[in-house]
């Protein structure tokens, strides 16, 4: 084949692709037949067009494509008619790729955890496609972005993700775009999934996955479930924490390392005995004749931190838009107060306020206490956390919210001002829903930024990196 033929070709693969995903494949049914020949051409099984059967049981059937599945979809520069025959063949695995991640299995009204779970399978397979870390398109996993191994290969913030496809041939969409779009989704799955039947069922409550959509729908329901699908219900919150928890835990390690204490002498023991310094500050005392360094002062190593008792008041909104920014911050409040010298305190509000301070080292407890919905009186929850502040100068207040205040806004942004202006670290986390888009009040965004205090969205490093120059200074 020519190259016109095999652009032709490919024209057609995208077409059918289309129809296929949003319903039409009985008005696209000459772009189905088309790709049929395209497909026996490539001497590949007809299977790989049908959307209803999973890239685990077609893999199963036809392990010699493990290779096209497995492995992240490189652009290739090369134009010769072998590359574009290969792009060609890579368009229809990734079109296969699409399908299952958005196509009709997607639009059922009804939604097994059968179901679920193998879309997260084949949602896996678009992430090694596209060179990310599993998890990572979901939010779920150890890091966003690209596998280290494949950095340039399938992935990028900036530039966007190409399918790979040829010349003329890709598109480009951004990592967060499709995130958004896939995390979206998943809240709609679970949405119509029958969570009360799957979770009484130890069997079907196995197959699911922790994720934060799926949490979020937890915790919106779990007024509602009691006995097994309580007890089942509690176990994926759990695997959730534990799992984020692990990821932020390292982070908050990495970040919050204490300055060296050089006014406390180091202590006299073997393990901190600087040896190069010992060497270097005694070779006065080398004596050429005996081969030998007489020793007449030992040096240490100084491994005192500094340690500034400090003071954390994290103040969590708990009403419903607010779900993955609460949850990763009662985590991180929790992780904190393991801390030496790091007292935290934690309260959650909507239209009145409960102190969790007692809970605060378990962030599941803390989740299952909080109560989504309802207004947000951010103002009243300010004044009562601000009774909590001993030393505004050694103090951090975490305002987590999307900034909608139920009252005067002017009089909470003056009120924020004063705070700041007393001495006070005011670090303001704007909302993230389940579906990976911002939802803060423009006004107050804009004011704050003015106030020399930008309201942080996204990963949860920058809170990180935020409270570290309060902890470690």
């Amino acid at each position: 084949m020519d190259t016109e033929q095999i652009a032709q070709r490919r024209q057609v693969v995208y077409w059918r692709l289309l129809t296929s995903m949003f319903g039409f494949s009985e008005q696209g049914a000459n772009f189905e037949q088309m790709a049929t020949e395209v497909v026996s051409e490539l001497n590949l099984p007809q299977l790989i067009l049908d959307p209803n059967i999973s890239i685990e049981n077609l893999l199963h059937r036809y392990p010699e494509l493990e290779a096209d599945f497995n492995n992240p979809i490189i652009p290739q520069d090369d134009t010769t008619s072998e590359a574009e025959t290969t792009t060609l063949r890579r368009g229809l695995v990734f079109s296969k790729l699409l399908l299952n991640a958005f196509g009709p299995n997607t639009q059922t009204g009804v939604v097994t955890a059968q179901q679920y779970a193998q879309w997260l399978k084949d949602v896996g397979f678009l992430e090694k496609a596209l060179g990310c870390q599993p998890g990572s398109l979901r939010g779920n996993g150890p890091a966003i972005g690209k596998n280290p191994s494949n950095q340039g290969q399938g992935s990028g913030n900036s530039g966007g993700m190409g399918a790979g496809l040829g010349t003329g041939g890709g598109f480009t969409v951004t990592e967060e775009q499709l995130r958004a779009t896939l995390k979206a989704l998943e809240g709609e799955l679970i949405h119509r999934m029958a969570l009360h039947e799957v979770l009484k069922d130890d069997r079907l409550a196995s197959q699911l996955t922790p994720s934060m959509a799926l949490v979020e729908q937890l915790l919106r329901e779990k007024a509602n479930l009691s006995g097994n699908a309580l007890k089942n219900a509690k176990r994926l919150i759990q695997e959730y924490v534990d799992e984020l928890a692990q990821v932020l835990r390292l982070q908050v390690a990495q970040a919050v390392a204490g300055k060296i204490d050089y006014s406390v002498p180091p202590k006299r023991i073997f393990r901190n005995l600087d040896l190069k310094r010992t060497i270097w500050k005694n070779l006065t005392n080398w004596n050429p004749d005996e081969q030998r360094l007489f020793v007449d002062r030992l040096y240490y190593h100084h491994t005192a931190k500094k340690k500034t008792p400090t003071r954390m008041i994290v103040v969590v909104d708990q009403s419903g838009s607010m779900v993955d920014a609460m949850v990763q911050c009662t985590i991180l409040a929790s992780i904190f107060a393991g801390l030496p010298n790091v007292d935290v305190h934690l309260l959650a509000f909507d239209t009145r306020v409960i102190d969790l301070t007692a809970w605060v080292h378990d962030p599941f407890e803390v989740l299952l206490r909080t109560q989504l919905g309802g207004g947000t009186h951010i103002y009243a929850a300010l004044v009562e956390a601000a009774q909590k502040i001993l030393e505004p100068n050694n103090t951090a207040m975490v305002l987590i919210s999307d900034f909608y205040e139920g009252g005067s806004d002017q009089i909470l942004f003056d009120y924020i001002k004063s705070l700041k202006e007393s001495g006070l670290h005011f670090i303001p986390v704007g909302a993230v829903t389940s579906s990976g888009y911002f939802s803060v009040n423009q006004w107050f965004r804009d004011k704050l930024k003015e106030l020399g205090m930008p309201i942080l969205t996204g990963s949860p490093k920058k809170l990180i990196q935020e409270l570290k120059k309060v902890i470690v200074n």
